[in-house]
């Protein structure tokens, strides 16, 4: 791939990661043990309000909040007017009751002043649509009007605040992108083009890498390209994929303009922004975003139609642990029960916050926040939920706060323990914005769904799971799972080609290898990158029809996809018998080196899905942190002190509607009970066993 170069003048180019000054910690100031609290607005309530707000944060025991996320208007209420009587008030209170703070930037939404003095910084759709004020993030990110004011804005703040003992953290901006990923204002066109001539040099090299000479696209000049906008049909598909990463790019820089202007002003303070690490949250690259702040933090929401909504915030917080290098992050928001954004907001079942809580933190959060601490009266999120809703201290909601803030003040000695798997499960946010790209064989075809599908089968089982890129280290896996990988590099091919050869199990589904970098199909034959690692060949896909469904030999079926594969080297494991091509490789297996390469060239089934995971796991060697059952979560983290001392911790969430026996010995923190040779949880109970 072509690196990218660094031009001054440029406001939106990536430029080379700052390393970190030795000063700067890595975790919240004055914050040594389990973090609780969340996103506290107090300039919404009358000071009464806010006196029992401090002492009702006492009685649960919240130690930090996120301040001043959404204040510019209330704190410069007419340009160049500041206003910081409130925010001083409560930043002193706040300290006296021993709360941290996450201080934001207040730069998430641009006052209306702003917006109406310069109307050029509103953010502008693929279509020409102008979005503006009256909602949230009513700005271009690349634009250097908006740019100016939000940096005078967050140096105006860290000015005010730099020595202030409750700040603990830079909350800069707040999900960043969430809503407006990709924006095509001018703003962006210029910064777009820009951004190009970095990466290729020459228009020649764009040429090149876009495939240009299809459909008399070839480009005499960088003046004259422009986004992916609306157009008569398909837009050049690398043309698109180019966007998402300058997009991407963009949004990152705009975070490196605020931490830089509070970092000089601040060096002893770390700082952070709310990452959104799901499977729905598609167009930042959050590896590469991670670089760039002193502590990862995240913001995870369950989807109350999701039947096992359990499975996507495990999956997603074991995403933020692989986004954070394996190291203790923050859990920024989440929700004591219903949002307001959903199609139909279903409040939590019975146990169910305290369950979430703890299973990020089983994960590798060390720190438990939610939006909000008090539930608004006004305005679109007044019907999300929080730690103290509208009905106030005399609510199940508030019941349960306190008594996760018991629970997590017990949990002391979990922090800076870490979770450790033998299975990978590879991700990559440029093959997903690839692979889901318009012009391919079957728009069934998506990349989340096997990713989810594999995970299910090993969450089911207890299997401990890192997430990380295909270029990571892979040395200390036995097992690899590589689902839907259609976008890799030739390095990271030979990456995952290299983990088989050492001894690892290596499994690779569908629609994986099939083009490079720049989305250029690999010639030869598919799965093209993978093609001598798995010892098979394809020359034609075969995709289903919707609601069509193929058999395989052992009875289980599968849909979507198929393809007419010829084995070179592999043994096949599971045929059709059906479908366009009955007698066919459906499950193929690969001895190489020291260990073996797997492919599935279907959309399998559960049970299929399953019959596989048991395969691959049996031949791996890799075991269950504990003997569980489908629906009871198990996760272990474990610490090896210096002194050669280890300590572990054995998380049992149980999701059914039974109690559960669990294998352990040591002591229940959540109960205090100790434990001989098995932990009893309740149905929809916890239990964090210290072992030992």
């Amino acid at each position: 791939m072509n690196t990218l170069g660094r031009m001054a003048d440029d406001v939106t180019a990536p430029e080379p990661t700052t390393p970190a000054k030795p000063a700067i910690p890595s975790w919240p100031i004055g914050l040594t043990v389990m973090g609780y609290g969340g996103d506290y607005n107090p300039e919404q309530w009358p000071m009464e309000v806010r006196l029992e707000d401090i002492a009702m944060m006492r009685e649960a025991g919240v130690n930090l909040v996120s301040l001043a996320i959404f204040s510019w208007a209330t704190l410069e209420p007419r340009e160049g007017r500041y206003d910081w009587t409130w925010l001083d008030n409560i930043l002193d209170r706040l300290q006296a009751a021993g709360v941290k703070v996450a201080l934001a930037t207040a730069t998430a939404s641009p006052p209306p002043w702003l917006t109406a003095n310069h109307p050029e910084i509103l953010p502008r759709t693929a279509e020409g649509v102008e979005l503006h004020q009256g909602g949230r993030q009513s700005y271009a990110p690349s634009s250097p009007v908006y740019r100016e004011y939000a940096v005078k804005m967050a140096k105006a703040i860290a000015e005010r605040y730099a020595e202030h003992p409750a700040l603990a953290l830079w909350h800069i901006d707040n999900e960043i992108g969430c809503h407006v990923p990709h924006d095509y204002s001018e703003s962006a066109q210029r910064a777009f083009r820009t951004w190009l001539r970095r990466r290729y040099r020459t228009i020649d090299r764009l040429n090149t890498a876009w495939g240009t000479a299809f459909w008399s696209q070839r480009y005499s000049a960088f003046k004259d390209v422009l986004p992916p906008l609306s157009a008569p049909t398909y837009a050049n598909p690398t043309q698109q994929l180019d966007f998402a990463r300058f997009s991407s790019d963009t949004l990152l820089d705009y975070y490196k303009k605020l931490r830089d202007a509070v970092r000089p002003i601040t060096p002893h303070i770390p700082s952070t922004t709310n990452f959104m690490v799901n499977l729905s949250t598609k167009w930042m690259d959050y590896y590469r975003w991670a670089r760039e702040v002193d502590v990862v933090a995240t913001d995870h929401y369950t989807i109350a139609a999701d039947a096992e909504r359990e499975v996507d915030l495990a999956l997603a917080a074991d995403m933020t642990r692989g986004v954070a290098g394996g190291k203790p992050w923050i859990l920024m928001e989440h929700s004591t029960g219903a949002v307001n954004w959903q199609p139909r907001n279903r409040a939590k079942g019975p146990g169910e916050m305290l369950r979430n809580s703890l299973a990020h933190v089983a994960r590798g959060a060390d720190s438990v926040m939610f939006f909000q601490f008090r539930q608004s009266q006004a305005g679109a999120e007044k019907f999300h939920s929080a730690l103290v809703p509208h009905a106030g201290r005399e609510s199940a909601i508030w019941r349960e706060s306190v008594h996760l803030g018991e629970v997590l003040a017990n949990l002391g000695d979990v922090v800076g323990s870490r979770v450790q798997a033998r299975v990978a499960l590879l991700f990559d946010y440029q093959a997903w914005w690839a692979c889901e790209l318009d012009s391919h064989p079957s728009e069934d075809v998506t990349y989340g769904d096997r990713l989810r599908a594999l995970y299910r089968e090993l969450w089911r089982r207890g299997v401990a799971t890192d997430v990380v890129q295909p270029g990571a280290d892979l040395s200390e896996y036995d097992l690899i799972l590589v689902p839907t990988l259609y976008l890799i590099t030739d390095a990271d091919a030979a990456n995952v080609a290299a983990a088989a050869e050492r001894g690892a199990t290596v499994l690779i589904t569908y629609f994986s290898g099939i083009v490079d970098e720049n989305d250029h199909a690999r010639l030869g034959g598919y799965p093209g990158a993978f093609r001598e690692l798995l010892g098979v060949r394809t020359d034609e896909f075969f995709p289903l029809l919707a609601d069509e469904r193929v058999t395989l030999d052992d009875g289980t079926t599968a849909d979507v996809w198929t393809e007419r594969v010829e084995v070179t080297t592999a043994e096949v494991v599971r045929s059709f018998t059906d479908g366009p091509l009955p007698d066919g490789p459906a499950v193929t297996r690969n001895a190489v080196g020291e260990g073996a390469a797997w492919y599935v060239a279907t959309r399998q089934d559960e049970a299929g899905t399953a019959a596989v995971i048991e395969q691959v796991l049996a031949e791996s060697g890799v075991a269950p942190a504990a003997a569980t059952t489908p629906g009871v979560e198990v996760v272990r983290r474990a610490e090896h002190g210096e002194d050669g001392g280890n300590r572990s911790f054995l998380f049992v969430l149980n999701h059914t509607d039974a109690a559960a026996t669990v294998p352990a010995t040591g002591t229940d923190l959540v109960s205090g009970a100790e434990v001989g040779e098995s932990v009893v949880v309740p149905a929809h109970g916890v239990a964090v066993v210290a072992e030992g």
